[in-house]
């Protein structure tokens, strides 16, 4: 199990508690929301998705063609190139984040 500890006390005085916080870092998420342009329909968002979907650390994604906009879930935070490029295998192109 990957954990982290923290025993640090919160303002070192001693008056705050001793109890330790343990974190499950399994659960922390980092979610971006990027710019695509292009998209037009659930075709389009379902190709995007695809893509990015398989970059390492994403748990999920959500492309929504109205907005222009893809929502990605990762473990880690995601090389802005790695998903221009997944964006690029789909047809589309990365504006930017959003």
């Amino acid at each position: 199990m990957n954990t982290e500890t923290n025993t640090s006390l919160c303002c070192g005085t001693g008056s705050c508690g001793s109890d330790a916080t343990t974190v499950d870092v399994r659960s922390v998420a980092v979610t971006t929301v990027y710019k695509v342009s292009g998209m037009t329909c659930g075709h389009c968002e379902g190709a995007v998705s695809r893509e990015i979907s398989v970059l390492d650390g994403v748990t999920a994604v959500q492309a929504a063609a109205e907005t222009g906009e893809v929502t990605v879930t990762s473990t880690v935070p995601l090389d802005e190139e790695a998903v221009r490029a997944a964006v690029d295998e789909a047809g589309y192109e990365l504006v930017g984040r959003a």
